[in-house]
């Protein structure tokens, strides 16, 4: 990863806000702008200069992985030992994550900071630079997703009426671990018969029915970067109208993800998959948003919903997983990664999408 360009290009949009500094101290931000891993860590970006603080337990950690940054172990709060490097002059000002600190931690910050340097909260502006994926997060992210696809492959195999769905979802967790992955996205979801119908259905007690959907939405984490794909079964044989339900729902994810055009809002790819599913009579089901993006986190925007203006860049990866889930009766939903591309996007899960039948 080349964290000093990051950096470099992190200190020009400091200079674009007019901020003499800059706080960090959300996890994934520090792990995309010097590598850092652990949990507990400041970075201190001032006059053109970056400094590491964290505690002793981190000691020989940061010295491996922190790049581009001098490293200082803090023996107190780690704010007040940034508050110390900073060389205050009449009116700095100093941005810290107002989407990542808490009110108590904003308060301890602006006692720590010299009396004249203003603290600014300051929404996003990390994320406005992790947002467009760049070729070594690529790489990452693609080595994730294969990984994440080829452990739902296996564990398909385990799917058959009176297997418990928190059986399935341990096979695919032991299988991510086995495979070489850092853990899971998130909590494991595999939603069966009439819990199809609940959007996040976590692995339950619960045994697969003899008929009915199937719901598998994983995801793994491999060297930091994630994946997530959701893919629906049946179990037994289908009948017409559930049929009509499934193709409902892929032709809808087929029209999100055509949608997906650098200029295009992320409100407009909502949009079209609501289209097709208004259009079938199924669009009161779909309760959630279309998608979201995706990186060292698993929901990162943008936010592919209702009204969405953000436009897509090329570089960025998201999601496309329309949805309807019928109270009683089961749900259905179809999830993809897709990078956007200068022409239009790529779809980077290898997974099939005709509906299965176990």
């Amino acid at each position: 990863m080349d964290f000093l360009s990051r950096q470099r290009t992190f200190h020009e949009a400091l200079e674009s806000e007019r901020l003499d500094g800059f706080i960090v101290t959300h996890p994934p931000n520090l792990r995309y702008l010097c590598g850092y891993t652990g949990s507990n860590g400041l970075l201190l970006f001032t006059g053109g200069r970056r400094t590491f603080f964290t505690d002793g337990r981190y000691t020989q950690q940061a010295r491996e992985e922190v790049c581009g940054a001098r490293v200082v172990i803090a023996r107190g709060a780690l704010v007040a030992a940034a508050g110390q490097r900073i060389s205050a002059k009449e009116g700095v000002r100093f941005g810290f994550e107002a989407d990542a600190t808490t009110v108590a931690a904003a308060a301890v910050m602006r006692k720590a900071l010299p009396r004249n340097v203003t603290p600014k909260p300051v929404s996003g502006l990390v994320m406005r630079q992790r947002i467009v994926k760049d070729a070594d997060e690529l790489r990452e992210m693609r080595t994730a997703i294969v990984l994440g696809a080829s452990i739902y492959r296996r564990t398909v195999d385990m799917i058959r009426p009176g297997v418990r769905e928190s059986e399935v979802a341990g096979q695919l967790e032991f299988a991510a671990r086995e495979a070489g992955a850092d853990g899971m996205s998130f909590e494991t979801i595999v939603a069966s018969g009439k819990r199809a119908a609940l959007p996040h259905g976590r692995a339950s007690a619960n045994a697969i029915p003899r008929r009915g959907f199937v719901v598998i939405d994983s995801g793994v984490i491999l060297r930091g970067y994630c994946s997530d794909m959701t893919r629906t079964l049946f179990v037994g044989r289908p009948g017409r109208e559930e049929r009509k339900w499934y193709e409902a729902v892929l032709e809808a994810q087929l029209a999100g993800i055509a949608a997906v055009k650098p200029g295009k809002t992320a409100g407009e790819v909502d949009q079209a998959c609501r289209r097709v599913l208004r259009r079938s009579g199924l669009g009161q089901f779909f309760t959630h948003s279309t998608g979201h993006g995706v990186g060292l986190e698993i929901h990162e925007p943008p936010r592919l919903g209702k009204g969405q203006a953000e436009q897509l860049r090329p570089g960025m990866v998201i999601t496309i997983e329309p949805g309807v889930y019928i109270p009683e009766r089961g749900g259905i939903r179809i999830e993809d990664m897709v990078l956007v591309t200068d022409t239009g996007c790529e779809i980077l899960t290898p997974v099939d999408k005709d509906l299965l039948q176990i």
